[in-house]
C-alpha cells in the first residue's frame, strides 16, 4: 500500500490535541490496524461462530469481558479470507473496526425501540442495531447516496436485518419531514459524515484528502444535522454522536452546541468495554471554551486500542 505521509498542518493540529503522546499516535500510523470482526448474533452466537473459525484454523480471541460478539481475528488460513469466507457471505460475521462497534454500544438500543440511524451506510452500524433489537422494534436506516443505499441493502440482507425501513434523504431533511409530520423516536444514531482523520490507520490515503478548510464546513453541517436530530427524540430519548476524526470543530464543539442551544440537553456517560483506553473529551481548543460536561464524551486513538480513530457522546433529552 503507497504511504501518503500526512500533511504538517494536520500534524501541528495533532501535537495540540496529543501533547506528549503524539510520537506514540504517529508510531501507531505505520502500523497496521486489529483485525476484527462482529458476531451476527441474528443468524449465530459468537460461540458457534468461534467454533466454525478455529475449525478453518483461524487463529482468534475474543479480548472483550461482556462482549463475546467482538472478536480479533489474529490470522486466517490464506490471506484475505476474512472478507470472502462462507461465513462472511452467509452473514454470520461483519468485518468491522472495534471502535466502529462502539457507538451502538453505547446506544444500547432495546427489543420495543423506535431507532433512527441517520448516515447509515455502509450498513455496519445498522446491522448490530438491528442484532442489538433482536430483529424487533423499528429502524429507520437513512443515506442521502443511492449508489451506497444499494451497499447497506446488500449489507442488511446479507445479516438477516429485517426490522429496518431505508429511507434516501439528507439527514437534516428527513429530520424536518419527520418533524412536521410529528414524528418521535427513542434513539438516534448519528454517526455524522467527518474528515476522516481518525482512519489513517486504515486508509492512507485520508492523509492525503485531508483539508482543515472542509474541517470548517463539516461542523456547521454536523451542527445542523444534530439539531434537527435532537428535536426528534421524546423525552428521555437518547442519541449518539460520533465521527471517526479527532478534529475538536467536528466532535466536541457539535456536543457544546447542542448544550448551549438547548435547556434539555443532558450529556450521558458513554458505555464501552472497560478493556478499552480512552481519552477523555476535550474542553477547550485554540481560543474556545467548551462545557465540563463535555469530559463524559470519549476520545479513542489508534496507539491505544490498535485501531481506528473514533469520538463518541452520548446525549439524553430530558423532558
Amino acid at each position: 500500500m503507497k504511504e501518503y505521509p500526512p500533511k504538517p498542518a494536520f500534524l501541528d493540529r495533532m501535537r495540540l490535541i496529543l501533547g506528549d503522546e503524539f510520537d506514540k499516535y504517529i508510531e501507531s500510523l505505520k502500523l497496521k490496524p486489529l483485525n476484527s470482526i462482529r458476531a451476527n448474533t441474528l443468524k449465530i452466537s459468537p460461540e458457534q461462530l468461534v467454533q466454525r473459525l478455529k475449525k478453518k484454523l483461524w487463529k482468534i480471541s475474543q479480548p472483550f469481558e461482556g462482549f463475546p460478539e467482538i472478536i480479533i481475528v489474529e490470522s486466517e488460513l490464506l490471506p484475505g479470507e476474512i472478507g470472502r469466507s462462507m461465513e462472511h457471505l452467509l452473514g454470520y460475521y461483519y468485518v468491522q473496526d472495534i471502535s466502529s462497534m462502539l457507538p451502538v454500544i453505547s446506544l444500547n438500543p432495546g427489543e420495543n425501540d423506535f431507532v433512527l440511524d441517520l448516515c447509515a451506510a455502509p450498513g455496519s452500524k445498522t446491522s448490530q442495531i438491528s442484532a442489538k433489537m433482536g430483529n424487533k422494534g423499528t429502524i429507520i436506516a437513512n443515506d442521502v447516496s443511492i449508489g451506497r443505499i444499494k451497499i447497506l441493502a446488500s449489507n442488511l440482507e446479507r445479516c438477516g436485518a429485517m426490522n429496518s425501513i431505508i429511507t434516501k434523504s439528507t439527514a437534516e431533511s428527513l429530520c424536518k419531514k419527520m418533524k412536521g409530520q410529528s414524528f418521535k423516536v427513542d434513539k438516534i444514531l448519528l454517526d455524522a459524515p467527518c474528515s476522516g482523520e481518525g482512519t489513517m490507520i486504515s486508509n492512507k490515503k485520508t492523509a492525503l484528502m485531508w483539508n482543515p478548510k472542509r474541517i470548517s464546513i463539516l461542523s456547521r453541517v454536523q451542527k445542523a444535522m444534530a439539531m434537527n436530530a435532537f428535536e426528534l427524540l421524546k423525552p428521555e430519548g437518547e442519541m449518539v454522536y460520533s465521527t471517526c476524526t479527532h478534529a475538536p470543530e467536528e466532535n466536541e464543539e457539535v456536543v457544546d452546541f447542542l448544550l448551549k442551544k438547548f435547556d434539555n440537553v443532558r450529556l450521558e456517560e458513554v458505555t464501552i468495554p472497560k478493556e478499552m483506553k480512552f481519552h477523555q473529551g476535550m474542553t477547550s481548543w485554540q481560543d474556545k471554551k467548551y462545557s465540563d460536561e463535555i469530559k463524559k464524551c470519549v476520545r479513542i486513538y489508534p496507539h491505544d486500542n490498535k485501531t481506528e480513530g473514533f469520538f463518541i457522546a452520548k446525549i439524553r433529552k430530558t423532558e
